[in-house]
């Protein structure tokens, strides 16, 4: 019986897919691309572009697609089964790429090619391709020597489990909390859908009342808007120490495993050669030194400090006049700063709820798609799909030719990583004989599940901002014209530039012409009326002060953190958080938070020492902005296919400072991000 997993379909066969089936592939896998990179290293007289290059960049594609396929499934239907054969090809999969990135026959002949006379001749996307592998080689530690390049093999390796438990760790919590209540006046201010959810939870456990959990839509509901402050308090403290020491349970601690994180990637670092590994990090970067990221995060406080300070203020007088609250405590921010903006604004997150139900917010997304760059959007009613909550599109340019595909999966459910995120499927690729690999993409989220008395889900205007946001990395990978898989799409592209094309995305959710596109009453059918959509627009940088330095404060974390050389115990990481909170945490956490064990974006989500990526690409975002704004047309059609056809087609066939001066005429300004935000 063959492997669904290595049959050359053009959609994975998910219903078909069985844990069983995935170390047999995964490994015959390896042993192919081992056995063929070995055949064209011995078999080539002179190595060229044509005859090593792109053979490895086909060979290695199909490996990353399958094993993507893997973890992708592990993230959206984690099981005990899937878990094990998972951990299991972890270091197997770590060994490989070591063993190629080290692998010195292979290095020479790249740098064979370089130092050719056929170099000049090859096109830019073929020389980045080289250039990228060279620096992947060095970076990898192929000219040290063998003791050290084995460390660090063992490294990757140990590094790739400790992230993947620390990751599980965190599932495992979220899923095993929950909080029984029974006394309905513990639940007031609660949205008639929440109370639903949660009562459906309690019936599903056999409980009588209701159940609360920490998906990310009920614990947000809980802080935006449950009266009862203990409620708030014992929510926020579930959340707030997830996987930590603080926990009712510390079965998954990740304090001992983020120590232990640290400690290897700067071993990692230093054995290639940095000082520690925010420079290392940075080899791949926009911004290329500690310095300059600093500096960038260091005057963003500056700017907004005063702003911080107002906006506390506002929510402190607020807080003492509204609810005789003499101390706001960090369980209380949310649900103060909602009930300020409800008052303010006259607005609501469940009333604007009421025009964005998941089918109108799809067409209208798909329109704004289709005005700025051309390109339409059709469902496919008949694939298979990981559950039946997911669906399919696909994407079609001007002259009909397709692009490429996505799936869209927009719910929270037990046994899905929390967040939202945009996966490659599969990554554009032109095969050997001519053939083009349309791309594949997957747009992850955790909204608010729909209850049995709804017909379609929901989405809050934020949900809806998310949404559009994934959308962006989407149109990434999808709209890209480049051949080869490591530089396709978002392949290749600098780190703290791989959110431009989402960030840019979440403009088109506040103009008036867009909005109408996206939103209709559930009832009366009409788009957001005009007053609804100006109150709404005038909060949106309602608390910006506060909501910007939570951002420092992740971002400065995270960079101090990979700064320093020898972490010997988790207090030493307590005491880096603690010393960043003080220029940026206005209202001081409680001493049980510990929102760092479960930050996954720097502990197994790739952005170690790049957290501050966000708010850079927020600078490109608003800068890239501008443009549009000029003409005062929301769907300038000039501007966006310059987009598409400088950033989007793109993907990291260059380097991102070139493209961005292409599009924009210059380098970025930071005053841009300021400006919006009305600082």
């Amino acid at each position: 019986m063959s492997n669904p997993l290595l049959a050359e379909t053009e959609l994975p066969l998910f219903s078909q897919i069985k844990p069983s089936h995935i170390q047999p592939a995964i490994k015959a896998l390896l042993k192919e691309n081992r056995q063929t990179t070995e055949a064209l290293l011995a078999s080539i007289q002179e190595y060229t572009f044509e005859n090593l290059v792109w053979p490895l960049e086909i060979l290695d594609d199909r490996l990353d697609s399958i094993w993507g396929l893997v973890s992708h499934l592990s993230s959206v239907q984690d099981s005990p089964e899937l878990r094990s054969v998972y951990e299991a090809l972890l270091p197997l999969m770590s060994d490989y790429y070591s063993e190629m990135g080290q692998h010195e026959p292979l290095y020479k002949a790249f740098l064979d090619i370089k130092n050719s006379r056929q170099y000049k001749d090859l096109n830019l996307s073929q020389q980045k391709i080289i250039e990228n592998a060279l620096r992947d080689f060095k970076l990898s530690g192929v000219s040290l020597d063998k003791e050290k390049r084995d460390r660090i093999k063992e490294l990757n390796s140990e590094l790739s489990e400790l992230e993947n438990k620390f990751e599980k760790n965190i599932l495992d919590a979220t899923d095993h909390w929950t909080l029984h209540i029974t006394d309905s006046e513990r639940l007031k201010g609660l949205s008639p859908h929440t109370l639903a959810i949660t009562k459906a939870a309690g019936e599903n456990s056999q409980k009588e009342g209701w159940l609360i959990t920490l998906d990310y839509p009920t614990y947000d509901a809980i802080m935006r808007c449950a009266e009862d402050r203990e409620l708030r308090k014992e929510v926020y403290r579930g959340y707030q120490t997830l996987a930590s020491n603080q926990a009712p349970t510390q079965d998954w601690d990740n304090g001992p495993l983020m120590v232990e994180i640290l400690n290897k990637k700067q071993e990692l670092a230093e054995l290639l050669g940095f000082k520690d590994y925010a420079e290392y990090s940075l080899v791949t970067r926009m911004l290329k030194s500690s310095k300059e990221v600093m500096d960038f995060l260091n005057e963003m406080v500056e700017h907004i400090q005063e702003r911080a300070n107002k906006d506390l203020e506002e929510i402190k007088a607020f807080a003492l006049e509204e609810f005789q609250m003499k101390e706001v405590e960090a369980w209380d921010l949310r649900y103060l700063s909602e009930s300020l903006r409800e008052k303010r604004f006259s607005i609501s997150e469940e009333d604007c709820r009421l025009y964005f139900s998941e089918k109108n917010v799809l067409e209208g997304l798909f329109t704004i798609a289709k005005e700025l760059y051309g390109i339409s959007i059709q469902e496919i009613r008949n694939f298979e799909g990981w559950h039946e909550g997911v669906k399919l599109f696909e994407v079609r340019d001007e002259n009909n030719q397709l692009r490429g595909k996505f799936y869209i999966d927009l719910y929270a459910r037990v046994h899905k990583r929390k967040g939202a995120w945009c996966g490659s499927c599969k990554t554009r690729a032109k095969k050997i004989n001519g053939e083009i690999i349309s791309p594949i993409a997957y747009i992850i989220c955790n909204f608010r599940a729909k209850t049995e008395d709804e017909a379609e889900g929901l989405l809050s205007h934020d949900e809806v901002i998310t949404l559009f946001h994934e959308f962006g990395h989407c149109l990434h990978d999808i709209l890209t014209k480049v051949d080869y898989p490591s530089i396709s799409g978002g392949n290749g592209v600098s780190w703290d530039a791989i959110e431009l094309p989402s960030q840019l995305m979440e403009h088109w959710c506040w103009e008036k012409e867009a909005v109408d596109l996206i939103s209709k009453h559930q009832t009366t059918g009409v788009c957001l009326p005009e007053t609804l959509f100006l109150r709404l627009k005038k909060s949106k940088n309602f608390q910006i002060g506060l909501g910007l330095m939570r951002q420092l404060e992740f971002s400065l974390f995270d960079f101090e953190l990979h700064l320093q050389r020898d972490i010997k115990e988790y207090s030493d990481i307590q005491a880096i958080l603690d010393k960043v909170r003080v220029k940026t945490a206005l209202i001081p956490p409680p001493t049980f938070n510990r929102f760092q064990n479960s930050f996954t974006h720097i502990f197994s989500g790739g952005y170690a020492a790049g957290y501050y990526s966000y708010l850079w690409s927020e600078v490109l975002s608003e800068d890239a902005y501008e443009l549009f704004k000029r003409k005062r047309e929301v769907f300038d059609q000039e501007v966006a296919k310059r987009f598409l056809k400088d950033i989007l087609e793109q993907g990291g066939s260059r380097e991102f400072m070139d493209l961005f001066v292409e599009f924009r005429g210059r380098k970025p300004d930071v005053k841009a991000l300021l400006k919006s935000l009305d600082l």
